[in-house]
């Protein structure tokens, strides 16, 4: 019989949960937050540190300068957050978090949203993606978009400012453009529209110049084959959907999870928030069970991922501060 991961004593007890967050935190040991200082001593209080360096001598806990820094939360409830985002492919609501937990909803929306920061790349005033380019020389880098959701704001005419009448079904969607390096990571962007100079833009400060492109027939990316190695492509319109090594399989891979969560799980989602949802489902198809990566792995992985992003919020307009 299976080992039900639940009946672990982390998700039931805060005291085994700080020393299970201080494990995945400090694998070697307290680490001060504000200097970087190994040196530290335990006060009165368990799980509260003091920074050992006489210029620094600030008290810390594993929460610190994370996106769980002055929560009222429990640490089993994170925990079970951290858990439930890092090993549910399709992703988790805030909803069944609430039920899980058998707190209030709001409570539910609050951890689901801080461990989906923890999980988007980079930090909070860093750009995403500071990484070396995808591909390179003899690599294939697919590139694809999808339209999902509703966009907040109707669309305008450039000069009079009237709605732009309806063209295609995917005038008033969210756009995201995603990124695969075949058997790798996966970058998405939630872009304003998919135009030729935005999606060229894109494409070439995150892929290296060495590596081949393939996409499918649009017109968006007909002038790829200027910047990288190769750009060929497959025409859906006609049916085909690869010409020998050439294919948009593998991001269509990742689009058909990402939509089956935002429409079967999430189902709605406001487009000032839609970046973080995209994160999590980067951060764990880059960290998928082909590529080597467990449960465990990807949670504690996330919870390293959330050092640096404290997130605060006005209590009227929810706007960060």
């Amino acid at each position: 019989m299976s080992k039900n991961i639940f009946s672990a004593k982390h998700f039931h007890d805060e005291e085994a949960a700080r020393e299970w967050f201080e494990t995945a935190r400090w694998p070697d040991g307290p680490v001060c937050p504000f200097c970087g200082s190994l040196k530290h001593y335990a006060t009165k209080k368990a799980g509260r540190y003091r920074c050992g360096e006489k210029e620094c001598r600030k008290d810390f806990t594993v929460t610190t300068k994370t996106v769980m820094e002055r929560s009222h939360c429990k640490l089993t409830q994170w925990a079970m957050a951290f858990w439930l985002a890092a090993s549910s492919k399709k992703g988790f609501s805030a909803h069944q978090l609430h039920r899980a937990l058998g707190c209030q909803y709001n409570t539910a929306w609050f951890l689901h949203h801080r461990v989906m920061e923890a999980m988007r790349e980079g930090g909070l005033d860093v750009r995403p993606f500071d990484e070396a380019p995808l591909g390179g020389a003899g690599e294939v880098v697919e590139v694809d978009e999808t339209y999902i959701g509703k966009i907040s704001q109707p669309r305008t005419h450039a000069r009079a400012g009237y709605p732009i009448r309806k063209r295609s079904g995917t005038m008033d969607k969210n756009t995201i453009l995603s990124l695969v390096h075949r058997g790798g990571k996966v970058r998405s962007f939630h872009v304003p529209r998919a135009t030729k100079e935005t999606v060229l833009k894109i494409l070439r400060d995150n892929i290296a110049h060495e590596s081949a492109v393939h996409t499918d027939e649009s017109r968006i990316y007909d002038k790829l084959g200027d910047f990288f190695a190769s750009h060929e492509s497959v025409n859906h319109s006609k049916k085909e959907y690869a010409s020998g090594n050439v294919t948009t399989n593998t991001v269509e891979g990742y689009f058909s999870v990402f939509k089956r969560g935002m429409r079967g799980v999430y189902q709605h989602c406001s487009e000032k928030h839609l970046h973080r949802y995209v994160a999590e489902f980067d951060f764990r198809f880059n960290r998928r069970e082909a590529l080597g990566w467990t449960d465990e792995e990807r949670c504690i992985a996330a919870i390293r991922a959330g050092d640096g992003k404290r997130l605060t919020y006005h209590p009227v307009n929810s706007e960060r501060v």
